[in-house]
């Protein structure tokens, strides 16, 4: 199943962007147990390759935007929000919102539910940030049911990675102004390592006057500093009281529990990727401070079937335009690489 090669992407390639807008011809919402159910959606061609989209965050949901990374003449493009977020039910920003079963094996299980439920054998994994752990855990458990992988801004939950960004590790030194903020929203008496516990206080406060406030600093540092130029229309779009409640509560959810894995866990477990012989393209941006450049460096080199194409003047955001056109052309490739050989049946 996995004797494909990653596509050698060219520089001449670069120069890709958003395929045209296009609306689900299905979708649904699958009870996936513990009284949640997940939307989920399909696009593009029923008889095309597999492709499942797997969102960030956590919490993050899908947009139409994300519809428009693959080749809808080519691709069965699949689009699902995780628990507790999106069009997903129950939603998170629910005052007695229950995180309980909102973990990072629950939603391995989950798509694995859906894909049994769409009948599908095996799919390409798509995803970036929060989207990239989730479709390594994925790739990991379920490796005979992975095509490929296309993985953007490598994030695992190493300590080290959780230290950097939300601890006052690292980040703080790059973006002084914008922790200034994230540090006044926890309040007073916080030093490094009491971040995410202190955040998890606030946004577990039923009080709308605490955790309002809580999320959309929370949220705004992650998008401010999301992208190498600064992105205001985006900062305002995530002042939504909803978007940034969920996001807020489910990510710091995740990271308290350190994703329920072991420290570096991911980045040891991706011999199964590379015993399975499962291509895959990491693309990363060299500026990229949210999820820095030495994550997808260390799962490079434990993955060699993977190819790593560095964004050299990008962040973390997966519309910066060199990171999207590499992340495009891969797609596009690898609807070339995995497509049946001509006069099969299919």
């Amino acid at each position: 199943m996995h004797d494909t090669a990653a596509p050698a992407l060219s520089t001449a390639d670069r120069q890709r962007t958003f395929y045209p807008p296009i609306e689900p011809y299905d979708s649904g919402l699958l009870d996936v147990g513990d009284g949640q159910r997940i939307y989920w959606e399909a696009c593009g061609n029923p008889d095309g390759i597999p492709a499942v989209f797997v969102h960030g965050g956590p919490g993050g949901g899908c947009s139409p935007e994300h519809r428009r990374c693959f080749d809808p003449a080519r691709y069965r493009i699949i689009l699902f929000d995780q628990r507790g977020c999106g069009r997903s039910l129950p939603h998170a920003w629910e005052p007695n919102a229950d995180l309980s079963t909102n973990t990072t094996w629950h939603l391995v299980a989950d798509m694995e539910r859906l894909r049994t439920h769409l009948g599908v054998e095996a799919w390409l994994v798509f995803g970036g940030s929060w989207g990239s752990t989730l479709a390594l855990a994925y790739a990991e458990r379920h490796p005979r049911h992975v095509l490929a992988l296309v993985l953007r801004g490598i994030f695992t939950l190493r300590k080290r990675e959780l230290d950097w960004f939300y601890e006052g590790a690292g980040a703080d030194m790059i973006w002084p102004d914008e922790w200034e903020a994230y540090t006044a929203g926890a309040g007073e008496g916080v030093g490094p390592s009491g971040f995410i516990d202190r955040y998890h206080e606030l946004l577990s406060n039923p009080d709308p006057a605490v955790h309002g406030p809580a999320a959309r600093a929370w949220t705004t540092w992650e998008a401010a500093t999301s992208t190498l130029l600064r992105d205001q229309a985006y900062i305002d779009e995530v002042q939504d009281p909803a978007f940034a409640i969920t996001f807020a509560r489910i990510e710091n959810h995740y990271f308290r529990h350190a994703g329920w894995m072991d420290d570096g866990q991911l980045i040891a477990g991706a011999h199964t990727l590379a015993e399975h012989n499962i291509p895959g393209v990491i693309v990363q941006g060299r500026y990229d401070v949210v999820c820095p450049m030495a994550t997808a460096w260390a799962l490079h080199r434990a993955w060699p079937q993977a190819q790593l194409h560095v964004s050299a003047a990008a962040g973390h955001s997966f519309a910066e335009p060199e990171t999207l056109s590499t992340l495009i052309t891969a797609t596009d490739q690898f609807a070339t690489l995995l497509a049946p050989p001509s006069g099969d049946d299919v």
